[in-house]
């Protein structure tokens, strides 16, 4: 079974390497890979493993929350794709 949120005190062994490996995917990983912003999440996570307070990580916290940030802005439409009327015109 895979273990609650983001283990930052001990590096994994080889053998929960695997069962995590069999187990699949972190849903919490699966989602920050589609947001692209798995570099800045991965410098985060080590900074926080070799110091153990989010205040010495702002810098990347503060790219990881950019990189976030810009993935959530709402896109402009395709141009190629009719924009849809609000209902009732």
């Amino acid at each position: 079974m895979a273990k609650p949120g983001h283990s930052w005190n001990r590096r994994r062994s080889k053998k929960e390497e695997e069962e995590e490996e069999e187990e699949g995917e972190d849903p919490v990983d699966a989602m920050i890979a589609r947001t692209g912003c798995t570099a800045q999440h991965w410098a985060l996570q080590e900074c926080m493993a070799e110091h153990r307070d989010w205040r010495r990580c702002q810098p990347h916290v503060q790219a990881f929350r950019d990189c976030m940030a810009r993935q959530q802005r709402p896109r402009p439409q395709d141009p190629e794709q009719p924009q849809r009327s609000p209902p009732g015109h």
